[in-house]
């Protein structure tokens, strides 16, 4: 919907897709993060369907900051809203997650398999990607997006509006950290709107 646009912008994720449209929450963050190896305590969690309300608060927030990207609109209940969030429960290749930095609740991440673009059904994508704002640009972002990607291996795609310069310098670090070399984007239309797409794979521990 939103898209994986929320850490780096201010807006991770972070987030290249979402029901506001393929793209969100990720991702906005004003600056890439400098720190690499933050000291704080992250915890990537699988969110059960009793935490729904949980991920769904965090989506306005997220929703918030990606209205400086998309034109966003308000519900007759002041809500953004987010139509597809109880598909991650009902459906299979759908993982919904919530974030906790020193045990405090600090964002969450929406990942699914199948491209939003290329119509290729086995990867994953970053659906929505959000860190508040208080744990960006301290390595949090990254040690997240890096948690996820090694809990599914194989290949990637991660997708940002062309206009979010600063989430795509975020995604670039963050995957050329995980990859150990530059990844270069390419750049695709989608619905009249043009993103940047990351291609790569995530490969399985040993």
């Amino acid at each position: 919907m939103f898209g994986a646009e929320a850490d780096a912008a201010i807006f991770v994720r972070y987030p290249l897709q979402s029901s506001f449209g393929t793209h969100f929450l990720v991702t906005h963050v004003s600056m890439i993060e400098r720190a690499e190896k933050p000291s704080a305590h992250i915890e990537v969690i699988p969110a059960g369907p009793e935490q729904e309300p949980i991920l769904a608060n965090l989506l306005e927030l997220y929703a918030h900051d990606f209205s400086e990207f998309r034109d966003l609109e308000l519900g007759a209940d002041g809500r953004f809203g987010y139509s597809s969030l109880p598909l991650y429960w009902a459906e299979p290749g759908r993982h919904p997650f919530l974030v906790r930095v020193d045990g405090k609740l600090a964002g969450l991440v929406l990942v699914r398999r199948g491209s939003e673009v290329s119509g290729n059904e086995n990867v994953w994508d970053v659906a929505e990607f959000f860190v508040l704002r208080g744990y960006r640009r301290r390595g949090v972002g990254t040690q997240i997006a890096h948690e996820v990607w090694r809990r599914f291996p194989g290949m990637w795609e991660v997708r940002v509006m062309e206009s979010n310069i600063s989430a795509s310098d975020f995604w670039a670090h963050a995957i050329s950290l995980l990859t150990g070399g530059a990844i270069q984007p390419i750049r695709v239309e989608k619905d009249g709107k043009w993103w940047t797409l990351f291609s790569f794979e995530s490969k399985r521990v040993a």
